[in-house]
This record gives structure tokens, sequence and C-alpha cells, in this order.
């Protein structure tokens, strides 16, 4: 009955309505953005199916008598598919490419080619799910649990409390878990509405998902239990609870976001760069003897092709493009090697931090972490060297481009993986949820 009372108390009023209202539409509108998110990535996949068959056919109408050339020109499609749960963590996916088309010339030079994107909404970002959950939700935390003991006593309730219940700490957990509650309503709502709009299958991640929006929003209600506790004045709540707000979602990430770029530079990045344009450039100046040597001692099977030195041949011009990602491959690997290291001490740092912990689990989750795109890359290296081995020897041999089957070039799929252990994503969450029960224990004892 008493809990009855305190859910009808709670829902009167307009202030709360209002915030449940305020938080329900922008939850909503960050699934319907993931939404269109999706329905864009979608059709550019869509389109580029039908787009690559006439590619070939156009190519091969014009360069049949010549595959060196056509092949200097053709672009083959490497597509990473869309994940219906990237729709609630858009992550890494706004700036990185679903699809990598790609020649068989240098693919350090293509690696990283991106599509072009305005970068005002770059600049100001997507409104998707993760966004609001992670940021915005604590805020409705706060609204609801400022005040649960200092408008009892500031009204002068709190004496009459204390003599007509069993325990005042109680009363406050009970109001407390009232409007935990409400927001798990609003959670199972949300994610209702995301899994018929996304078109998300019942899965494991996505309940793993619901699982983490619980305990974040648990630990903040539990961090609002250990300020309430105090029995300070509403006003020093609010502004000491939004102070840590300010402190964990804003000055915390993007201090550690400046450590990581002081701590881990990568001057790799130009290294890679200049290396590659080297590597290809100069060998325009220099003998073909030695590009040509240097290219069998990648691919000794090719030898029986010869040393063509004399006048302009695609053997040769080839083998200045694989010189262009051999002469570069030392500071590809440091490169690769240094993204990796900062992006594992962010999640070490990470884990310590329940919002950024949130936000690259959820990344993670979803499939739009930074890791996974750095292995959507890796499996587009390798199929971009499947290419090469194929055309390599009937461009050498010159043959001509009716001879091979076009039809067998689809565009192929990354096989992404998005699977992880739940334990390494709730731990310190729950870490965090005890923590702050731990430390409000001392000022609960004495409600």
């Amino acid at each position: 009955m008493k809990y009855k009372l305190f859910l009808y108390q709670c829902i009167r009023s307009r202030e709360v309505l209002l915030s449940l209202v305020l938080i329900l539409v922008l939850g909503l509108s960050g699934i319907f953005i993931g939404n269109r998110h999706l329905s864009e990535r979608q059709h550019a996949i869509d389109e580029v199916k039908d787009y690559q068959k006439t590619h070939f056919e156009r190519h091969v109408s014009l360069h049949n008598d010549d595959l060196g050339l056509l092949l200097y020109y053709v672009k083959f499609s490497f597509i990473n598919p869309v994940n219906p749960l990237s729709g609630l963590s858009i992550g890494q996916s706004d700036v990185n490419p679903a699809i990598k088309r790609i020649t068989i010339k240098t693919f350090e030079a293509q690696k990283h080619d991106s599509d072009l994107i305005n970068p005002m909404n770059l600049h100001s970002g997507n409104l998707d799910f993760s966004f609001v959950l992670i940021y915005l939700m604590p805020l409705l935390v706060i609204v609801f649990a400022f005040n649960v003991v200092s408008e009892e006593t500031e009204t002068g309730t709190w004496r009459l409390v204390s003599i007509q219940t069993r325990s005042k700490l109680g009363f406050v957990i009970t109001k407390l878990s009232v409007r935990l509650l409400l927001m798990v309503i609003v959670l199972v709502l949300l994610f209702s509405t995301a899994k018929v709009v996304l078109n998300v299958p019942f899965s494991t991640n996505l309940m793993l998902l619901f699982a983490m929006a619980f305990l974040y929003v648990v630990f903040w209600f539990a961090l609002a239990f250990f300020v309430v506790c105090f029995k300070k004045p509403s006003g020093f709540n609010a502004l000491l609870l939004l102070s840590v707000w300010l402190v964990m979602l804003i000055l915390w990430p993007a201090g550690i976001n400046a450590f990581m770029a002081f701590k881990y530079p990568v001057p790799e990045a130009l290294n890679t760069a200049i290396a590659q344009r080297d590597g290809y450039h100069t060998k325009w100046d220099t003998e073909k003897l030695p590009t040509i040597q240097k290219f069998y001692d990648h691919y000794p099977q090719f030898k029986e092709y010869g040393y063509r030195t004399e006048g302009f041949n695609w053997l040769w011009y080839y083998a200045m493009q694989q010189m262009g990602d051999d002469d570069s491959q030392k500071e590809r690997a440091s490169l690769t090697a240094k993204i990796k290291l900062r992006e594992e001490r962010s999640r070490e740092m990470a884990s310590w931090i329940p919002n950024m912990h949130m936000q690259l689990a959820f990344n993670r989750v979803a499939g739009t972490s930074l890791d996974q795109h750095i292995d959507f890359l890796n499996s587009t290296e390798a199929f971009h060297e499947k290419l090469r081995l194929f055309f390599y020897p009937k461009i050498f041999e010159e043959q001509k481009a009716e001879s091979i089957d076009w039809n067998q070039f689809e565009p192929e799929y990354f096989e992404t993986s998005s699977e992880t252990k739940p334990i390494f994503l709730l731990t310190p969450l729950l870490l965090a949820i005890v923590f702050a029960l731990l430390i409000s224990i001392p000022k609960a004892r004495k409600l």
C-alpha cells in the first residue's frame, strides 16, 4: 500500500511527467536517427550491388584489349554489413564507410578513403540512443532523486516521517525505488521500440545492452543516494550531483583523450603516407630492374614472366604499385600497433569510469568500435591481396578482358564479430554500484 502511494505521489507531479515525456521523446528521436543511419548505409550497399555489374560491363567494352589499363580503373567492392544494433550506438560508423571500393593498385593509398561527409554534421554528431542513455538519463535521475530527503526536511514533514515509519532508511530507499521503477519502464519502452523500429532480433546482445543500461541507471541512483544521505538542502544536492555529472561525462573523458594523445602520439600516420608515396612515385625515376626484382622477391611464383625493362609495360607498373605497400609495411605495422595500444589503454582506464565504459561497451556490442573497424580494414587488405593474385598472371600474359568471367566478382562481405563476454561488460558497472553503496553506509546509518 505504501509503495502504491509513493508511486501515485510521484507520477502526479507535473515535473516528473514532463521529465519522463522529454526523455521518451529524446530516446525515440535517437532510435529514429539510428534507423535513418542504418537505412542510408543499407541503401548504399544495395546500390553498389547493381552498380558493380554495370561498372564492369562499361570498362570491359572500353578496354577489352588492354587488361592492365582496365584494372587501373575497375573497382571491387568489399562490404561491412549493417548490424541492426548499430542503430542504438552509431559509434565509429558515422565517419568510417561501410563499403570499400578498391582497385588492385597500392592498397595503402586507398585504405583510409572515406565518404564525403559534411564537416558540420561531424562536428555536431548524432543524437543516437547511446547518447541519450549515457548523457541525458543521468540528468533525469538527478531530477528524480536530489530532493528525496531534503524535500521532507524543507517542508517540515521529516519529523512526522520519523515517528510514523519504522525505518527512515527504508522510507528513503522506497522513494528511490519508485523512481527507479519509472526509469526501468522508460528503458523497457525504448528498447521495445528499438527492437521493432530497427528490426533487431531478440538475442543475447540485445539483452546485454538492456542489462548494461539498467545497471548504469542503478549506478546513478546509488550515487544520488550517497549525496542525499548527507541531508543537505536541495540546492546543494542538485549542484553537487550536476558537478559530478560534469566531471564524469565531460572533464574526465576529455582529459583522458588528451592524455592518450600525449602519451601515445602517432607520427607513424604521416610516416606511413610518406613511405607509401615514396615507395611508388620514386620508382618512375629509377631503373626498372631493381623494382621488378623486389617484386619477384615478394612474389617468387611470378618470376617466369621475366624482366621486361624496355619501354612501358604493366608488369613494371604493377611492380611499382606493389612497392608502395611493401616499402611502407614497417610503418603500417607500427601505426596499427600504436592504435591498438591506445584503444587497449583507453578501455582499461574506462573500466573505472562507468559512462566511458558504457560508451565503449555499447560500441563493441553494436559492432561500431574502433577495433572492429581495424578488423574490417585488415579483411579488406586480404580481399585486395586475393584480387592481385588472381589478376597479376592474366595481366602479365596480356589476356583480353573478355576471357574473364566478370560475373564471378560479386561484392564480398566482411564477416564481422561482436561476440563479447557479458561478465567483462557488466562487472565494472556492478563494482561501481557496490562502491557507491559502500561509501553511503556511514551516512545511511545516521538516517
